[in-house]
């Protein structure tokens, strides 16, 4: 397997230089630059995108929440602060693990090793014919066919299936984009589906094979 190239973003630069010897032990990791300045990083992703970011939380100008909140949902990421109380708003980005300062090395390395697990998982399972996505902080892989519809709702979606129901964090807008190739169409603003489980249509709703049914948005006709 690759390695995963990684940035270590920190205003402090002591712990910037701690997290940058501890990351030269781990060879499944390529840490390829550090930055004190947030939006120097940001600009660098723009040019040179990496498989993991390490994220300071309290930073000047632009924080790690929201340095996260401008990224793909499906960006790794590891939060380490000095601050434990933003852990709720850090878990509900669905980031990979939360470290509280001082970071000791073992601690480090369990939550780079969930980073590398996750990439592997997700590289492995690159397939036309599955769905790959975190939720409940838990890897899932779903054959496009288990898939009844995915329902949008802000941030979120809901992937829904015959037996269970899997909230995922990220919109629906990105959702299509990624996944229109595999068959997936929007029927509506807040509904996708997959078009060859459309059973009928009219002006109105959609009938899946299952007998489920569905609102049409009338601008979502063309799709189907």
């Amino acid at each position: 397997m690759k390695q995963l190239t990684a940035i270590y973003v920190d205003d402090e630069l002591p712990a910037l230089e701690l997290i940058k010897d501890y990351c030269l032990n781990i060879p499944e990791i390529d840490l390829i630059r550090c930055f004190t300045n947030p939006v120097q990083a940001m600009e660098f992703l723009h040019e040179q995108p990496v498989d993991l970011l390490i994220l300071d939380i309290e930073m000047p100008e632009l924080s790690g929440v929201e340095f996260a909140k401008k990224l793909e949902k499906n960006q790794l990421i590891i939060f380490i602060t000095a601050d434990p109380t933003h852990a709720v708003q850090a878990f509900e980005l669905d980031v990979i693990d939360y470290l509280v300062k001082p970071v000791f090395p073992e601690r480090l390395a369990k939550a780079l090793k969930k980073a590398v697990d996750i990439y592997s998982f997700q590289e492995t399972n690159k397939d036309s014919n599955y769905l790959v996505f975190k939720s409940d902080y838990m890897m899932n892989r779903l054959q496009k066919d288990e898939v009844l519809w995915v329902e949008g709702s802000g941030e979120y979606i809901k992937i829904v299936t015959r037996f269970k129901s899997y909230m995922v964090l990220r919109r629906l807008s990105d959702f299509i984009e990624s996944h229109s190739a595999m068959g997936f169409v929007r029927i509506h603003r807040s509904y996708i589906v997959l078009k060859e489980n459309i059973k009928s249509h009219n002006s109105q709703m959609v009938i899946l094979k299952d007998g489920s049914q569905l609102p049409v948005g009338r601008s979502y006709k063309v799709n189907f």
